[in-house]
């Protein structure tokens, strides 16, 4: 049990634990947001892409083989991590170390109920679910201390201990289960849908970079994404056709699972698109380190982990669904209450309580969906509606990243000119007009900042040192105003699936599933 959860906290712990690397990775790397983006959308991807199928895998070759294969892999990913020069060699990395995660992840529930009988397994299940809960507590407040303590590169070193102790904890405690029936791997369906995940995202996240329109003389943006949603649909049908599929689509059919799918996936925007903005924020332009970041962050998790036992008490009293729609109408107002408070002068702890109201309204939103997802299907597609649903809140996460990185870059170039013009009319006229264009200029993302803005021609003295001051104010107010319509899109979203949870039915107590089953959707 302790070998699986120490592979399983590292999966979940990597999946946070970046994000408050970010500055320190874009300024040690020279790299771009976008590249950024993507060393966070590497990971999620390919977790997303493959946990169904290392599942699967699992069935085949035993799932021993593979836990101890994906920590090897983990494990040597963390160090290449660490040991990145280049923005591409770490985005390369972190995909190899997303390809570990995949096959870790699924087969830790698979051991576990293999090794234990039903009637031991409310404990463990207990813990391993603790585990998760942990895992994301852990991520903002343990980078924040490895990066106080050392650099951005040992959020990723700290892997390769923890890795080596897991794979000979495993080698030495872990059974060799049998494998039960042999199902055959669609390999079409791997390759449709890697291929189709990666165009859409590549669009997204690389459409801002070329204004949406041409990457190269034949390659356009909305051509990739248009090939990734062709691509998309011939998976779809593919699955449809075939007796094995990788995603049997008869799990759509029922309303719940395809309502609940929506809303994991709503929820995973807000949570994401919450915490990249808010990392900037409170490093960029509040100035705090790494640590304090984290430590700033903690309240959400720590109130969501206490939440659960009372919305767990809610939910066998009123019901689910009217839990899971009053989590979602309060978290759009902490989004909200987050913007609107959020200041370029703003105090560590002025965002407490919306921030704790952030954490209780997502234990609300998260906890009834399991139940309410799977209240309708039937027994034998369990397993793949359980891994269809796992890969979609993977999938949430990474459309947050891909498109809260376009909102955030596209509403910061607007925001940069209309607060240079502001702020320009502090300075003598004739040099105004220039600093408007050189604080344009230096903008073309969230990466950029003061530093990088040359200054106008014949500004010198306590001009200059005049012009920096107000460049600094310019970068941080625009990011300011540019979060806040960030964290607005994301209050959309999740009212919008508050609104389309009114129409789920309310879970049947006496079909409710297992254990094992509501465990396998965590």
């Amino acid at each position: 049990m302790v070998t699986l959860c120490i592979g399983f906290f590292m999966t979940i712990l990597d999946t946070t634990i970046v994000n408050i690397a970010i500055p320190d990775i874009l300024e040690d790397l020279d790299a771009t947001i976008t590249e950024v983006l993507w060393v966070m959308s590497a990971y999620i991807l390919v977790v997303a892409v493959l946990v169904i199928t290392a599942g699967r895998l699992g069935d085949i070759v035993g799932p021993r083989k593979v836990f101890i294969a994906g920590m090897i892999l983990f494990t040597v990913a963390s160090a290449l991590c660490g040991a990145a020069q280049e923005p591409w060699q770490l985005i390369a990395a972190r995909a190899v170390q997303g390809i570990g995660a995949a096959l870790i992840t699924p087969q830790t529930l698979t051991i576990l109920t293999g090794v234990f009988p039903p009637e031991k397994r409310g404990l463990p299940s207990a813990i391993w679910g603790i585990t998760a809960g942990v895992a994301g507590l852990a991520g903002p407040t343990l980078g924040g201390m490895l990066v106080a303590q050392g650099t951005w590169r040992w959020v990723f070193y700290v892997n390769v201990p923890l890795g080596i102790l897991t794979i000979v904890m495993a080698l030495s405690l872990i059974p060799n289960l049998q494998p039960g029936k042999r199902v055959r791997l669609d390999l079409t369906g791997v390759l449709l849908a890697s291929a189709a995940l990666g165009a859409i995202t590549y669009g997204l996240l690389e459409g801002d970079r070329y204004g949406w329109g041409t990457i190269n003389s034949f390659l356009s943006v909305p051509l990739v994404i248009g090939v990734g949603l062709v691509l998309l649909v011939v998976f779809l049908a593919t699955q449809a056709r075939i007796r094995e599929p990788l995603l049997p689509l008869g799990i759509f059919k029922d309303r719940g699972f395809s309502l609940m799918s929506f809303v994991i996936i709503a929820v995973s925007f807000g949570m994401m698109g919450l915490s990249l903005t808010l990392t900037i924020y409170l490093q960029d332009v509040l100035g705090l380190s790494a640590l304090q970041a984290g430590l700033t962050l903690a309240p959400t998790a720590l109130s969501m982990m206490f939440t659960f036992p009372i919305v767990g008490f809610l939910i066998d009293k009123i019901g689910g669904k009217y839990v899971l729609i009053g989590g979602l109408a309060l978290y759009p107002v902490s989004l909200v209450l987050i913007g609107n408070m959020a200041h370029t002068d703003s105090g560590q702890w002025s965002l407490l309580w919306p921030l704790i109201l952030a954490g209780i309204s997502q234990a609300a939103a998260f906890a009834p969906t399991v139940t309410m997802a799977m209240q309708d299907v039937r027994t034998e597609f369990a397993g793949a509606a359980s891994g269809a649903f796992n890969a979609i809140r993977q999938m949430g996460f990474l459309i947050a990243v891909a498109a809260m990185g376009a909102v955030l870059q596209n509403r910061l170039n607007g925001e940069l000119h209309d607060e240079a013009q502001r702020q320009a009319a502090q300075l003598p006229a004739r040099y105004r007009e220039d600093f408007v264009d050189a604080v344009t200029s230096a903008g073309g993302g969230v990466e950029a900042g003061a530093g990088n803005v040359q200054l106008p021609a014949g500004a010198s003295g306590q001009v200059a040192q005049q012009m920096r001051e107000i460049a600094q104010a310019t970068f941080d107010q625009a990011f300011v105003d540019a979060l806040r319509w960030t964290l607005l899109v994301c209050a959309g979203v999740v009212v919008l699936a508050c609104l389309l949870s009114i129409a789920a039915k309310r879970p049947d107590p006496a079909k409710a599933p297992t254990a094992e089953e509501e465990l396998a959707l965590m």
